[in-house]
């Protein structure tokens, strides 16, 4: 597999001619599984082959259960300058039931393992809307997360997709999520939680400390050019999207053989007008007007739902941009769809 990815690598330097590379992403599944010989090999051909800025931010997502001493320093050794972790929750029921490895001490020990070695750029994931998570339970988690001292939370509500174990609990009546109300209020309490303690919002579900963005989930907000190396993962240069097969045998053998192993689609007027609002409203920041009548001009239809939503005190708009109020984070994904290019 490594040796497909370096020569995925290779073959892809022409999707982003001209470009400086600012950030590196090792995510999209287990990455901490690899050791740090692989993860360094495929750096090293980052390296040798792409134009780097200065210091560019090299996030790799990790699971609590991979986090030890000897891995933390060897991340480090080979450039890792930010983690991102998935604590998920502190409540052993929840971990359990999402077939999560870690315990609750881990979760909190992993977290304070990676300061002592020198990791000054930490993102946790949390999940809220969890079965019978009272508010109380919620509250205590978040001010957990606050006395790590961390930089960065992504936080996100829990969602049942079709076809998977837990919709079938949820059918069975085994699991009963949170309402739509609970959902609602264990965010508004997110937010107001972790602005005390000066991690602020800046995209929907991301809050950081001062000068802790992440850059590279900011740079795809800002509909900046990417290109993804691996099974499954996707690329966009501002036109088109391409996809790369999920099958990891498939995959290797189409690299090895010199065969097209993604896809791709053209992004219409309408495909880049729809995605830069629906991507650009969810930052606090919002929606460069510039940006989006470079694509399209805006129809008067667009113009009359953002003046409605601005009197539902759902939008603010003013000459260069329009963003969401705290009311209107709640129905992002409505707004959006309102004012998409039909």
């Amino acid at each position: 597999m490594i040796a497909a990815l370096q020569s995925e690598l290779i073959i892809q330097t022409t999707y982003l001619k001209h470009h400086k590379i600012e950030t590196i992403y090792f995510g999209g599944g287990t990455p901490s599984l690899l050791s740090s010989t692989e993860l360094e090999a495929i750096l090293k051909t980052i390296h040798e082959n792409y134009s780097l800025i200065e210091s560019p931010e090299i996030t790799l997502e990790a699971n609590p259960d991979d986090i030890n001493l000897e891995s933390l320093l060897e991340w480090r050794k080979i450039g890792i300058n930010r983690l991102s972790i998935g604590l998920q929750s502190f409540r052993a029921k929840d971990l359990e039931w999402m077939n999560r490895a870690h315990t609750r001490e881990e979760a909190l020990n992993c977290v304070s393992l990676a300061k002592q070695t020198g990791f000054d750029n930490i993102n946790v994931d949390l999940i809220y809307g969890l079965p019978e998570l009272s508010l109380t339970e919620w509250k205590d988690a978040i001010q957990k997360v606050i006395d790590l001292g961390i930089q960065h939370v992504s936080a996100y509500c829990l969602t049942v997709e079709e076809k998977t174990v837990l919709n079938k609990w949820v059918q069975e009546h085994k699991i009963i999520p949170a309402n739509e109300d609970q959902q609602s209020e264990q965010f508004e309490v997110l937010i107001e939680e972790l602005e005390k303690a000066g991690i602020v919002q800046y995209e929907i579900s991301n809050f950081s400390v001062q000068n802790k963005h992440s850059r590279h989930n900011s740079n795809y907000w800002k509909g900046e050019h990417y290109v993804g190396i691996g099974p499954s993962a996707h690329s966009f240069n501002g036109k088109s999207r391409s996809w790369n097969i999920s099958n990891n045998t498939a995959y290797i053998q189409k690299i090895e053989e010199g065969k097209e192993w993604f896809e791709t689609e053209i992004l219409s007027t309408k495909d880049q007008f729809n995605e830069l609002l629906l991507i650009g409203l969810r930052t606090t920041n919002g929606v460069s007007l510039p940006q989006l009548e470079s694509i399209q001009k805006p129809s008067e239809s667009f113009w009359k739902k953002t003046e409605q939503m601005t009197e539902y005190g759902w939008l603010i708009q003013n000459e260069n941009s329009i963003y969401l109020t705290k009311s209107g984070k709640l129905k992002a994904d409505y707004i959006a769809s309102e004012l998409f290019m039909d």
